[in-house]
Protein backbone atom coordinates (compact mmCIF):
# COMPACT_ATOMS: atom_id res chain seq x y z
CA UNK A 1 0.00 0.00 0.00
CA UNK A 2 2.76 2.42 0.89
CA UNK A 3 4.30 2.03 -2.54
CA UNK A 4 1.27 3.79 -3.98
CA UNK A 5 1.93 6.89 -1.87
CA UNK A 6 4.15 9.74 -2.95
CA UNK A 7 5.41 10.48 0.54
CA UNK A 8 8.63 11.34 2.29
CA UNK A 9 9.91 11.77 5.80
CA UNK A 10 12.29 14.33 7.21
CA UNK A 11 13.61 14.52 10.72
CA UNK A 12 15.22 17.71 11.96
CA UNK A 13 16.73 19.75 14.78
CA UNK A 14 15.24 23.16 15.55
CA UNK A 15 16.95 26.52 15.17
CA UNK A 16 18.50 27.79 18.37
CA UNK A 17 19.75 24.36 19.41
CA UNK A 18 23.13 22.76 18.77
CA UNK A 19 24.17 23.66 15.21
CA UNK A 20 26.87 21.00 14.74
CA UNK A 21 25.73 17.94 12.78
CA UNK A 22 26.31 14.48 14.14
CA UNK A 23 28.46 12.34 11.87
CA UNK A 24 27.32 9.08 13.39
CA UNK A 25 24.00 7.35 13.68
CA UNK A 26 22.98 8.92 16.99
CA UNK A 27 19.96 11.16 17.34
CA UNK A 28 19.75 14.87 18.04
CA UNK A 29 18.41 16.28 21.30
CA UNK A 30 15.25 17.41 19.48
CA UNK A 31 13.98 16.01 16.20
CA UNK A 32 11.05 16.67 13.86
CA UNK A 33 9.46 14.31 11.34
CA UNK A 34 8.22 15.45 7.95
CA UNK A 35 6.21 13.05 5.81
CA UNK A 36 5.37 14.02 2.24
CA UNK A 37 7.98 15.28 -0.25
CA UNK A 38 5.74 16.34 -3.10
CA UNK A 39 5.85 19.77 -4.72
CA UNK A 40 4.94 21.49 -1.47
CA UNK A 41 6.57 19.21 1.08
CA UNK A 42 9.89 19.15 -0.75
CA UNK A 43 10.16 22.94 -0.58
CA UNK A 44 9.03 23.02 3.03
CA UNK A 45 11.68 20.46 3.93
CA UNK A 46 14.31 22.59 2.21
CA UNK A 47 13.37 25.50 4.44
CA UNK A 48 13.83 23.31 7.50
CA UNK A 49 17.29 22.42 6.22
CA UNK A 50 18.10 26.06 5.52
CA UNK A 51 17.25 26.78 9.13
CA UNK A 52 20.03 24.47 10.31
CA UNK A 53 17.90 21.40 10.87
CA UNK A 54 19.14 17.84 10.49
CA UNK A 55 16.73 16.01 8.19
CA UNK A 56 16.30 12.26 7.85
CA UNK A 57 14.25 11.51 4.72
CA UNK A 58 12.04 8.69 3.55
CA UNK A 59 10.26 8.63 0.21
CA UNK A 60 9.08 5.98 -2.22
CA UNK A 61 10.56 8.17 -4.93
CA UNK A 62 14.28 8.52 -4.88
CA UNK A 63 14.50 11.79 -6.83
CA UNK A 64 13.58 14.30 -4.09
CA UNK A 65 15.79 12.52 -1.59
CA UNK A 66 18.70 12.50 -3.98
CA UNK A 67 18.16 16.20 -4.65
CA UNK A 68 18.20 17.08 -0.96
CA UNK A 69 21.28 15.00 -0.32
CA UNK A 70 23.03 16.54 -3.31
CA UNK A 71 22.35 20.05 -2.12
CA UNK A 72 22.86 19.74 1.62
CA UNK A 73 25.22 16.76 2.14
CA UNK A 74 28.01 17.75 -0.22
CA UNK A 75 30.31 18.79 2.61
CA UNK A 76 30.07 15.39 4.29
CA UNK A 77 31.67 12.06 3.53
CA UNK A 78 29.52 9.06 2.59
CA UNK A 79 26.30 10.98 1.87
CA UNK A 80 23.14 8.98 2.48
CA UNK A 81 24.84 6.76 5.10
CA UNK A 82 23.88 8.70 8.24
CA UNK A 83 26.24 11.62 7.63
CA UNK A 84 25.23 15.23 7.08
CA UNK A 85 21.94 17.05 7.63
CA UNK A 86 19.95 14.92 5.16
CA UNK A 87 19.33 11.31 6.17
CA UNK A 88 16.86 8.58 5.24
CA UNK A 89 14.34 6.43 7.08
CA UNK A 90 12.63 3.34 5.71
CA UNK A 91 9.02 3.66 6.99
CA UNK A 92 6.73 6.14 8.76
CA UNK A 93 6.87 3.89 11.82
CA UNK A 94 10.64 4.22 11.88
CA UNK A 95 10.24 7.97 11.98
CA UNK A 96 7.82 7.75 14.91
CA UNK A 97 10.26 5.53 16.82
CA UNK A 98 13.33 7.61 16.00
CA UNK A 99 15.23 8.35 19.19
CA UNK A 100 14.34 11.72 20.69
CA UNK A 101 11.63 12.62 18.19
CA UNK A 102 8.75 14.68 19.58
CA UNK A 103 7.14 16.32 16.54
CA UNK A 104 6.15 14.91 13.13
CA UNK A 105 4.73 16.92 10.20
CA UNK A 106 2.80 15.36 7.32
CA UNK A 107 2.04 16.85 3.89
CA UNK A 108 0.03 14.33 1.84
CA UNK A 109 -2.29 14.51 -1.18
CA UNK A 110 -5.68 13.26 0.05
CA UNK A 111 -7.56 12.02 3.14
CA UNK A 112 -6.95 8.37 2.18
CA UNK A 113 -3.19 8.93 2.18
CA UNK A 114 -3.34 10.66 5.57
CA UNK A 115 -5.34 7.77 7.05
CA UNK A 116 -2.91 5.21 5.63
CA UNK A 117 0.16 6.94 7.01
CA UNK A 118 -1.31 7.61 10.44
CA UNK A 119 -3.36 4.51 11.27
CA UNK A 120 -4.43 2.21 8.42
CA UNK A 121 -1.25 1.34 6.53
CA UNK A 122 1.51 -1.07 7.44
CA UNK A 123 4.20 0.54 9.62
CA UNK A 124 1.95 3.53 10.35
CA UNK A 125 2.76 6.40 12.68
CA UNK A 126 0.30 5.69 15.48
CA UNK A 127 1.55 2.13 15.80
CA UNK A 128 5.05 3.24 16.75
CA UNK A 129 4.73 6.71 18.27
CA UNK A 130 5.76 7.26 21.86
CA UNK A 131 3.32 8.99 24.23
CA UNK A 132 3.79 12.75 24.10
CA UNK A 133 4.58 12.93 20.39
CA UNK A 134 2.99 15.85 18.52
CA UNK A 135 1.68 15.42 14.97
CA UNK A 136 1.05 18.34 12.62
CA UNK A 137 -0.90 17.46 9.48
CA UNK A 138 -0.42 20.16 6.83
CA UNK A 139 -2.41 18.23 4.23
CA UNK A 140 -5.76 19.51 2.99
CA UNK A 141 -8.37 16.96 4.07
CA UNK A 142 -11.94 16.98 5.35
CA UNK A 143 -12.60 18.19 8.92
CA UNK A 144 -14.31 14.92 9.87
CA UNK A 145 -11.17 12.86 9.16
CA UNK A 146 -9.00 15.46 10.91
CA UNK A 147 -11.14 15.30 14.05
CA UNK A 148 -11.28 11.51 14.05
CA UNK A 149 -7.49 11.28 13.86
CA UNK A 150 -7.08 13.87 16.60
CA UNK A 151 -9.44 11.89 18.84
CA UNK A 152 -7.56 8.66 18.19
CA UNK A 153 -4.26 10.40 18.86
CA UNK A 154 -5.49 11.73 22.19
CA UNK A 155 -6.57 8.21 23.21
CA UNK A 156 -2.97 7.12 22.65
CA UNK A 157 -1.56 10.04 24.67
CA UNK A 158 -0.49 11.76 21.45
CA UNK A 159 -1.28 15.29 20.27
CA UNK A 160 -2.50 16.00 16.74
CA UNK A 161 -3.00 19.36 15.06
CA UNK A 162 -4.41 20.07 11.61
CA UNK A 163 -2.49 22.85 9.84
CA UNK A 164 -3.35 23.13 6.13
CA UNK A 165 -1.57 25.84 4.19
CA UNK A 166 -2.25 28.67 1.79
CA UNK A 167 0.33 30.28 -0.45
CA UNK A 168 1.04 27.60 -3.02
CA UNK A 169 4.39 26.49 -4.37
CA UNK A 170 5.71 30.05 -4.34
CA UNK A 171 4.93 30.42 -0.66
CA UNK A 172 6.47 27.05 0.12
CA UNK A 173 9.63 28.05 -1.74
CA UNK A 174 9.90 31.43 -0.04
CA UNK A 175 8.88 30.22 3.41
CA UNK A 176 5.90 32.59 3.50
CA UNK A 177 3.04 30.11 3.80
CA UNK A 178 -0.04 30.74 5.90
CA UNK A 179 -0.81 27.87 8.28
CA UNK A 180 -4.42 27.52 9.46
CA UNK A 181 -4.09 25.57 12.68
CA UNK A 182 -6.64 23.54 14.59
CA UNK A 183 -5.16 22.64 17.97
CA UNK A 184 -6.53 20.99 21.12
CA UNK A 185 -5.11 23.74 23.34
CA UNK A 186 -3.00 26.88 23.27
CA UNK A 187 0.14 25.15 24.55
CA UNK A 188 0.19 22.66 21.67
CA UNK A 189 -0.43 25.51 19.21
CA UNK A 190 2.49 27.51 20.59
CA UNK A 191 4.78 24.49 20.44
CA UNK A 192 3.81 23.77 16.84
CA UNK A 193 4.23 27.43 15.89
CA UNK A 194 7.94 27.28 16.67
CA UNK A 195 8.36 24.76 13.86
CA UNK A 196 5.79 26.24 11.49
CA UNK A 197 7.47 29.66 11.58
CA UNK A 198 10.47 28.10 9.83
CA UNK A 199 8.21 27.39 6.84
CA UNK A 200 5.57 30.11 7.00
CA UNK A 201 4.87 33.76 7.67
CA UNK A 202 1.34 33.68 9.11
CA UNK A 203 0.44 31.08 11.75
CA UNK A 204 -3.25 31.35 12.66
CA UNK A 205 -4.89 29.52 15.56
CA UNK A 206 -8.36 28.71 14.18
CA UNK A 207 -9.65 26.85 17.23
CA UNK A 208 -9.92 23.23 18.24
CA UNK A 209 -9.27 20.03 16.29
CA UNK A 210 -10.47 20.21 12.69
CA UNK A 211 -10.92 23.99 12.55
CA UNK A 212 -7.80 24.46 10.45
CA UNK A 213 -9.37 22.22 7.84
CA UNK A 214 -12.67 24.09 8.19
CA UNK A 215 -10.89 27.37 7.43
CA UNK A 216 -9.05 25.88 4.44
CA UNK A 217 -12.17 24.25 2.97
CA UNK A 218 -14.20 27.45 3.32
CA UNK A 219 -11.44 29.60 1.84
CA UNK A 220 -10.95 27.37 -1.18
CA UNK A 221 -14.69 27.01 -1.65
CA UNK A 222 -14.94 30.78 -1.98
CA UNK A 223 -11.83 30.93 -4.17
CA UNK A 224 -13.16 28.34 -6.61
CA UNK A 225 -16.52 30.09 -6.89
CA UNK A 226 -14.97 33.55 -7.32
CA UNK A 227 -12.54 32.41 -10.01
CA UNK A 228 -15.38 30.83 -11.99
CA UNK A 229 -17.36 34.05 -11.61
CA UNK A 230 -14.47 36.22 -12.80
CA UNK A 231 -13.96 33.92 -15.79
CA UNK A 232 -17.64 34.18 -16.72
CA UNK A 233 -17.66 37.96 -16.37
CA UNK A 234 -14.60 38.51 -18.54
CA UNK A 235 -15.83 36.08 -21.17
CA UNK A 236 -19.15 37.90 -21.29
CA UNK A 237 -17.43 41.28 -21.51
CA UNK A 238 -15.26 40.23 -24.44
CA UNK A 239 -18.15 38.66 -26.32
CA UNK A 240 -20.05 41.92 -25.90
CA UNK A 241 -17.11 43.77 -27.44
CA UNK A 242 -15.25 45.25 -24.46
CA UNK A 243 -11.48 45.43 -24.11
CA UNK A 244 -10.57 43.12 -21.17
CA UNK A 245 -7.93 45.58 -19.95
CA UNK A 246 -10.51 48.34 -19.57
CA UNK A 247 -12.98 45.92 -18.03
CA UNK A 248 -10.32 44.91 -15.49
CA UNK A 249 -9.75 48.57 -14.60
CA UNK A 250 -13.45 49.02 -13.96
CA UNK A 251 -13.97 45.81 -11.98
CA UNK A 252 -10.85 46.27 -9.88
CA UNK A 253 -11.99 49.72 -8.73
CA UNK A 254 -15.61 48.70 -8.27
CA UNK A 255 -17.73 46.40 -6.14
CA UNK A 256 -16.91 43.31 -8.24
CA UNK A 257 -13.28 43.45 -7.19
CA UNK A 258 -11.78 40.27 -5.66
CA UNK A 259 -8.45 38.44 -5.45
CA UNK A 260 -9.22 36.45 -8.60
CA UNK A 261 -9.67 39.68 -10.55
CA UNK A 262 -7.09 42.09 -9.12
CA UNK A 263 -4.24 39.74 -8.14
CA UNK A 264 -4.62 36.47 -10.06
CA UNK A 265 -6.62 37.43 -13.12
CA UNK A 266 -7.31 34.46 -15.43
CA UNK A 267 -7.26 36.46 -18.67
CA UNK A 268 -3.93 36.05 -20.52
CA UNK A 269 -1.90 39.24 -20.90
CA UNK A 270 -3.61 41.30 -18.21
CA UNK A 271 -1.08 40.62 -15.46
CA UNK A 272 2.56 39.57 -15.51
CA UNK A 273 3.87 36.74 -13.36
CA UNK A 274 0.56 34.89 -13.04
CA UNK A 275 -0.19 31.49 -14.58
CA UNK A 276 -2.60 33.01 -17.16
CA UNK A 277 0.38 34.80 -18.74
CA UNK A 278 2.40 31.59 -19.11
CA UNK A 279 -0.26 29.33 -20.58
CA UNK A 280 -1.55 28.45 -17.11
CA UNK A 281 1.59 26.57 -16.13
CA UNK A 282 2.35 26.20 -12.43
CA UNK A 283 0.02 27.67 -9.85
CA UNK A 284 -2.87 25.75 -8.27
CA UNK A 285 -4.06 22.90 -10.45
CA UNK A 286 -7.61 22.34 -11.66
CA UNK A 287 -7.59 18.84 -10.16
CA UNK A 288 -6.56 20.23 -6.77
CA UNK A 289 -9.35 22.78 -6.86
CA UNK A 290 -11.85 20.09 -7.83
CA UNK A 291 -10.59 17.97 -4.92
CA UNK A 292 -10.97 20.82 -2.44
CA UNK A 293 -14.47 21.60 -3.70
CA UNK A 294 -15.39 17.94 -3.29
CA UNK A 295 -14.21 18.17 0.33
CA UNK A 296 -16.43 21.23 0.80
CA UNK A 297 -19.42 19.47 -0.75
CA UNK A 298 -18.92 16.41 1.46
CA UNK A 299 -18.50 18.54 4.57
CA UNK A 300 -21.64 20.50 3.74
CA UNK A 301 -23.58 17.29 3.25
CA UNK A 302 -22.48 16.03 6.67
CA UNK A 303 -24.06 19.04 8.41
CA UNK A 304 -26.90 19.60 5.91
CA UNK A 305 -25.56 23.01 4.87
CA UNK A 306 -26.74 24.35 1.48
CA UNK A 307 -23.93 24.55 -1.05
CA UNK A 308 -25.57 25.35 -4.38
CA UNK A 309 -22.77 27.56 -5.73
CA UNK A 310 -20.06 25.27 -4.43
CA UNK A 311 -21.62 22.20 -6.04
CA UNK A 312 -21.96 24.07 -9.34
CA UNK A 313 -18.31 25.18 -9.15
CA UNK A 314 -17.23 21.60 -8.45
CA UNK A 315 -18.99 20.43 -11.61
CA UNK A 316 -17.36 23.20 -13.63
CA UNK A 317 -13.84 22.25 -12.57
CA UNK A 318 -14.59 18.57 -13.10
CA UNK A 319 -15.60 19.38 -16.67
CA UNK A 320 -12.46 21.46 -17.18
CA UNK A 321 -10.39 18.51 -15.94
CA UNK A 322 -12.23 16.13 -18.26
CA UNK A 323 -11.08 18.28 -21.17
CA UNK A 324 -7.47 17.40 -20.36
CA UNK A 325 -6.72 20.55 -18.35
CA UNK A 326 -6.48 19.01 -14.89
CA UNK A 327 -2.80 19.86 -14.39
CA UNK A 328 -3.17 23.45 -15.56
CA UNK A 329 -3.70 26.29 -13.09
CA UNK A 330 -7.36 26.60 -12.13
CA UNK A 331 -7.57 30.00 -13.86
CA UNK A 332 -7.68 28.00 -17.11
CA UNK A 333 -11.43 27.82 -16.46
CA UNK A 334 -11.46 31.13 -18.36
CA UNK A 335 -10.02 29.52 -21.51
CA UNK A 336 -12.39 26.59 -21.16
CA UNK A 337 -15.35 28.97 -21.05
CA UNK A 338 -13.95 31.00 -23.93
CA UNK A 339 -14.11 27.95 -26.19
CA UNK A 340 -17.63 26.94 -25.24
Amino acid sequence: IMLALRVGVCIGRGRGRVREYSTGSGSSKAVVGFIGLGEMGFRMAKNLLKNQMTVVCYDVRGEPLDALEGEFNRAYSSPGQGHGPVRRASTPAQVASYEGIDTIITMLPEPKHVSLVYRDGANNLFSAARPGTTFIDASTIDPITARALAQEAAAKQLTMLDAPVSGGIGGAEAGTLTFMVGAPDLNSFEKASQILRLMGKNIVHCGGAGTGQVAKVCNNLLLGISMAGVAEAFNLGQRLGMDPKILAQVINTSSGRCWSSDTYNPVPGLMPNVPASREYAGGFGVDLMAKDLSLAVSAAHSVKSPLSLGAAAQQIYNQVSNHGLGKKDFGVVYKWMEKK
